[in-house]
């Protein structure tokens, strides 16, 4: 049986469900296919449940200062491990809901509970039958990816996929990989009560390239627990059912590890061999971040099968772009917005706009505060971090943040804004900066890039702005 569409879409993700609330507004000659598990990445096993699990440790992890505050009692105070887990469980469950409720529940026939693989360009076999569709939008998400030897040791080893489906906490976890999941994951683990080791075989954490926050960040996170970094990490069985973890001459035994090393785009399972395209260096296709078609085929990829920006708000404007043109006449182009990365450690890192690594480092302001002086962030019990920002020397445009800071989610927000906007450093510190509140960090290191940058010729605080 063969079924001929003007679109289908693999994938039932965040990207795919964005693509089809495109397609579905021109044709209803369209399917959505998709065999695996439903509900997003994201609400299912990445955004929701991990900040679910990283509430209940902020939450937990607070008594540690309620001495100095004349709390009494909060060495009292115990976690319930199964009871944490089903409450993170039963959160994620209503973010699943939501997700299924307003997309597949009642898409009837348009939507195909089953597994997508070319068989030629514009062809697919889809269970018992064939879709030929004139335009098809990938949006097949990622698998995290174990090594080959490590799937020997079965359930002691976890992915995202399996750690939000515990029912009880571990007495111990090696953490390898270091990335935003990794430090999350350790972090509130660690917090609750769970003896954690975090591996990594960069020198760095968090994705973080800036060396000032990266060494600050190693700082911080390191008192709470420990990091061992510059070594990859090897996986023996010990006795017990315990695994022994070794990365250099260190090594610890855990009940579980939790493998955090990178996800594996899902194009080898779609048979994307037989779609007609070629596949560059890193297993995926060549395509346009603007129109997100691949080559000039009428194929579309989004989502984080592309391996590009993988979180959610990309994953949505990648699906909505992808679901345009793939009912257009001619590919539209759209501008991307300014890179935006929060890891939800406590502190946040935060990544914004530029990277360090992206810099024209002759041509660019760089200035930075410590943030243990914060009058607002000492209130908090939380003044500890570091602010650097970039600026272009010629203009004073704002390029990019680099940060670990209390709350640097809305700090990242907020220079995210100020660069789409294309403030100047002088345009920002003309804000109004309330107090006492965090973003009072700001305005020490944009009047110190005003001064370098020469923007003010006369002797009035750069702040006030003549009418």
């Amino acid at each position: 049986m063969e079924q001929e569409v003007e679109v289908a879409i693999i994938g039932a993700g965040s990207a795919g469900l964005y693509a089809l609330g495109q397609v579905r507004r021109k044709t209803d000659r369209y399917v959505l296919i998709d065999g695996g598990e439903l509900g997003t990445t994201c609400a299912r096993v990445g955004c929701m449940p991990s900040k679910a699990l990283i509430q209940i440790a902020e939450d937990f992890h607070r008594r540690t200062i309620f001495p100095r505050e004349g709390i009494e009692g909060g060495d009292t105070l115990s976690v319930e491990g199964p009871d944490v887990l089903e409450h993170v469980q039963d959160l994620r469950d209503i973010f699943v809901d939501k997700v299924l409720s307003s997309s597949t529940d009642d898409m009837g026939e348009k939507f195909i509970p089953e597994y997508a693989q070319f068989i030629e360009p514009g062809l697919l076999q889809v269970g018992e039958r064939r879709i030929r569709a004139k335009r098809i939008v990938i949006a097949s998400g990622s698998t995290p990816v174990i090594p080959s030897p490590w799937k020997q040791f079965g359930d002691s080893i976890l992915t995202t996929d399996e750690i939000f489906e515990l029912e009880k906490l571990p007495e111990s976890l090696a953490v390898i990989g270091l990335g935003v999941i990794g430090l999350e994951l350790g972090q509130a683990f660690h917090r609750l009560g769970v003896k954690v080791t975090g591996i990594d075989q960069l020198e760095t954490i968090g994705h973080i390239d800036d060396p000032d926050i990266n060494k600050t960040a190693i700082q911080i996170l390191g008192k709470e627990m420990p990091l061992w970094l510059g070594q990859a990490a090897d996986i023996e069985q010990a006795a017990d059912g315990r695994l022994r973890v070794s990365a250099g001459d260190k090594s610890i035994e855990v009940e579980k590890v939790l493998v955090c090393i990178g996800r594996r785009p899902n194009l080898e399972n779609i048979g994307i061999e037989n779609a007609g395209v070629k596949l560059n260096a890193k297993g995926i296709p060549d395509y346009n971040p603007n129109t997100m078609q691949i080559e000039d085929k009428p194929l579309f990829i989004a989502g984080d099968v592309n391996g590009d920006r993988p979180v959610l708000h990309e994953a949505a404007d990648e699906g909505r772009i992808a679901g345009i043109n793939a009912v257009a006449e001619t590919p539209m182009a759209f501008r991307r917005k300014t890179p935006l990365f929060i890891t939800f450690s406590d502190p946040n890192l935060v990544l914004v706009g530029k990277t360090w690594s992206q810099l024209d480092h002759e041509n660019t302001l760089i200035s930075s505060v410590a943030l243990g002086m914060l009058g607002r962030a000492l209130i908090m019990g939380r003044n500890k971090g570091l602010l650097r920002l970039y600026a272009d020397k010629s203009t004073g445009k704002l390029l990019g943040a680099s940060m670990i800071a209390p709350h640097g989610e809305h700090l990242g927000h907020l220079m995210n804004w100020c660069i789409e906007q294309e403030l100047t450093v002088l345009q920002m510190v003309r804000m109004p900066f309330y107090h006492p509140v965090l973003e009072e960090a700001i305005q020490p290191v944009l009047r110190e890039m005003i001064v370098n940058g020469g923007f003010v010729k006369d002797d009035l605080p750069p702040d006030l702005e003549r009418r």
